[in-house]
């Protein structure tokens, strides 16, 4: 029986740590063969080249595409999209996929969507659905889900949402989100191990900062609302901050030089990683007081260990939160009353019996099944679903 190809697209850190136990399910199935294309921040020594990562993990690599075109303005941003249209064409039509399957929403994984949409290349979607109204990703997700065939949701109101797309019901399965996967089955590093490993020391209380530029807001307001954040923790006392370094986003570069700014003057208290690997990240994750900036992380993947988020600005705005969410202003008052409530004696018991609302971590079993069985055919000849009334 010929094997069903299986591609999948990555191109960032955080996306690969939560396609990894896909990836291992696909390549673990005798029906399926396993194509992996790794492009954008994977490729880049900026972003410290993770496609090394996903060989260590023991993936193969059937391509590499160069796409970022190493600005960070929204012009930079526009034509690294237009090289991956034209670069991922020619990939395809070496690797012949039978399903291409991507998560998310981030400019890369749309460039590469496009190029299977014309090429009539059947395209698996995961995290379908969301809402995130403080960046123009939001707009680029429900444009790959209208370019996708098979949708891989994680709650039943994002699944409503893309059948409200006009996506056929029959094609979008509500499976939770595979980021609980990876926590679920991860052998997560002890606080010694971390230390040992990462040169770190952790103090009485501590943080792991993950803030992104809002795309959507002026080029000036990620700066603004970064430095209203280390205004915050410069001031606080027995506490360290550990920084993930911001993704391949339009001013992004504006963070970065700030976080290696302030790491320099604050070297006793801050670290910063351009990239963990999703293993050690979760593990600083789970042993920290709080995530905090805007991340996607925290929305969907701090909820499973118990960790609180304070999640700042509009960025994730739209997202469905569990209970361990507190949303702050961009602004330093604000997010001293969110730690404020963080160390609250009510609010410190109830992450002790939070439910993360993305699942119980079984996404990547359900994908897998349904990426093997479905039926292809003429599944590329959609029909647009009306909801009637």
């Amino acid at each position: 029986m010929k094997k069903r190809k299986i591609c999948v697209v990555t191109g960032s850190r955080a996306e690969y740590g939560i396609l990894r136990p896909l990836l291992e399910e696909i390549k673990n199935d005798s029906a399926l063969k396993l194509q992996i294309i790794a492009t954008g921040m994977h490729l880049s020594p900026e972003f410290d080249l993770t496609y090394r990562e996903i060989e260590k993990d023991g993936f193969t690599i059937d391509e590499k595409i160069e796409m970022l075109s190493g600005s960070d303005t929204s012009a930079g941003i526009s034509r690294s999209i237009g090289l991956a249209i034209t670069r991922f064409p020619e990939a395809y039509e070496r690797l012949k996929p039978d399903l291409i399957v991507v998560l998310g929403d981030r400019f890369e994984i749309f460039g590469a969507v496009v190029p299977a949409l014309i090429s009539k290349i059947p395209v698996a979607h995961i995290a379908g659905g969301e809402v995130t109204e403080g960046a123009f990703d939001e707009a680029l997700r429900h444009a790959i889900t209208k370019m996708s065939h098979l949708h891989f949701v994680a709650t039943e109101k994002y699944r409503r949402r893309v059948i409200q797309l006009g996506e056929n019901p029959a094609t979008v399965f509500n499976v939770g989100a595979p980021g609980v996967d990876a926590i679920k089955n991860a052998d997560l590093l002890s606080r010694k191990e971390l230390e040992n490993n990462l040169k770190i020391k952790f103090n009485k209380h501590n943080f792991l900062i993950v803030f992104h530029p809002a795309t959507l807001n002026g080029d000036d307001a990620p700066k603004n609302q970064f430095q209203e954040l280390i205004s915050v923790i410069d001031e606080l006392k027995d506490t360290n901050a550990i920084f993930i370094k911001s993704n391949a986003d339009t001013n992004a570069r504006v963070i970065n030089q700030m976080i290696d700014q302030y790491v320099a003057s604050n070297h006793q208290k801050a670290r910063a990683f351009t990239s963990l690997g999703h293993l050690k990240y979760l593990s600083v994750l789970r042993m920290v007081d709080a995530i905090i900036g805007n991340s996607s992380s925290g929305i969907s993947e701090a909820p499973s260990l118990k960790v609180a988020t304070v999640n700042i600005g509009n960025r994730q705005k739209g997202r469905i939160r569990a209970a361990s969410i507190i949303d702050c202003d961009p602004t330093r008052s604000s997010i001293e009353r969110g730690l404020k409530r963080l160390y609250s004696k009510k609010f410190q018991k109830s992450l002790k019996t939070v439910r993360n609302p993305y699942g119980n971590g079984e996404a990547a079993k359900k994908i897998k099944e349904i990426i093997k069985e479905h039926d292809l055919k003429n599944i590329c000849t959609k029909k647009f679903f009306d909801i009637k009334g």
